[in-house]
């Protein structure tokens, strides 16, 4: 079959023809991949700075949409035929995969491909985020950082879903104005706007929903309220910012890490519940993916590129 391969750590992305397709084992489903969604943390898997290092050689692609080609022993709730989402965490750049048949979702009747590929890291990520860790609640203030890619747009859309006013913080007006859309009522340019002052000027933040990192981090911290929660999600920036805990003593302020793949291992029933009502969301319309680039697999080192670029807004999926 065709596949993505990376021969080595930063290796460039290479179209391999002759991968030899998987086979599902107990517990296992083999699926036809229609689209993959491209993810941050497959450019740290290809860079070898991942936090779950993969050894080379290997294929990236975290969550994929398809049919479902085989199942194996012991599997119940699903048959061919049927339409899934899937985590396999890697390998999803390729013509098949195979995957943990706990980590696949049905899709809704009518969800095409490239939606379902396009949901689950960003909007699982920001929904369980919220809801869960930082407990964000109707009439609060979230403060979005790099509010226009992949899980920053989604965490727009999921603040505006609770009922909190949402600050958007992005690079551009373009950028902005994609956030805006997904329904920030205010928005802050970083290339030109001190942040720290701007949402002081705004009543300042409860909770900071923050994939940067670096000095965004740290305007975000001293523009929070008093008892506030800032969820470090990562570190686009590629700077891991510092932590003065005086300032978080003073002002009770909490800092959550939040690594979604993580309840895979903890708290699996508490991320499928999370799943479980995001689909919800979808299917009712009350949320609207952000896909700006779609791919195909020939051009999968382009979609990345595009990541690495911050070019993007939303999502970039690849179809196969």
């Amino acid at each position: 079959m065709h596949a993505i391969r990376i021969e080595g750590t930063g290796a460039e992305p290479r179209l391999a023809r002759d991968i030899a397709p998987p086979r599902p084992g107990t517990g296992e489903v083999l699926l036809r991949v229609r689209a993959c969604g491209l993810n941050f943390a497959d450019l740290l898997m290809i860079s070898g700075k991942y936090q779950e290092p993969v050894t080379p050689p290997f294929t990236p692609g975290m969550e994929v949409a398809g049919e479902v080609l085989e199942i194996g022993e012991g599997v119940a709730g699903l048959r061919p035929g049927m339409h899934v989402a899937a985590f396999p965490g890697r390998d999803g750049l390729a013509e098949q995969v195979v995957v943990p048949a706990a980590r696949c979702v049905a899709l809704p009747e009518g969800m095409d491909f490239i939606t379902g590929a396009a949901f689950q890291v960003a909007y699982g990520t920001s929904h369980l985020a919220l809801t869960h860790a930082a407990r964000l609640t109707a009439g609060e203030t979230l403060l979005v950082l790099g509010a226009a890619g992949g899980v920053g747009l989604t965490a727009v859309e999921i603040g505006r879903q609770i009922g909190a006013r949402v600050i958007a913080v992005a690079r551009g007006a373009e950028k902005l104005a994609v956030a805006e859309a997904a329904g920030a009522h205010h928005v802050i340019d970083s290339e030109s706007i001190e942040i720290r002052a701007a949402v002081k000027a705004l009543g300042g933040a409860d909770v900071v929903y923050d994939p940067v990192g670096g000095d965004l981090f740290t305007a975000a911290l001293r523009a929070t309220r008093p008892g506030g929660r800032l969820l470090a999600i990562g570190f686009a920036s590629g700077e891991v910012p510092q932590v003065p805990a005086n300032l978080l003593l003073v002002k009770n302020l909490s800092v959550i890490g939040f690594y979604w793949g993580g309840y895979l291992v903890f708290a699996p029933d508490r991320l499928t519940q999370s799943l479980a009502e995001v689909l919800g969301w979808l299917a009712a319309g009350r949320l609207k993916p952000h896909v700006s680039h779609v791919l195909p697999l020939v051009r999968a080192a382009e979609g990345l590129e595009l990541l690495r670029s911050r070019r993007s807004t939303g999502k970039v999926v690849i179809t196969i």
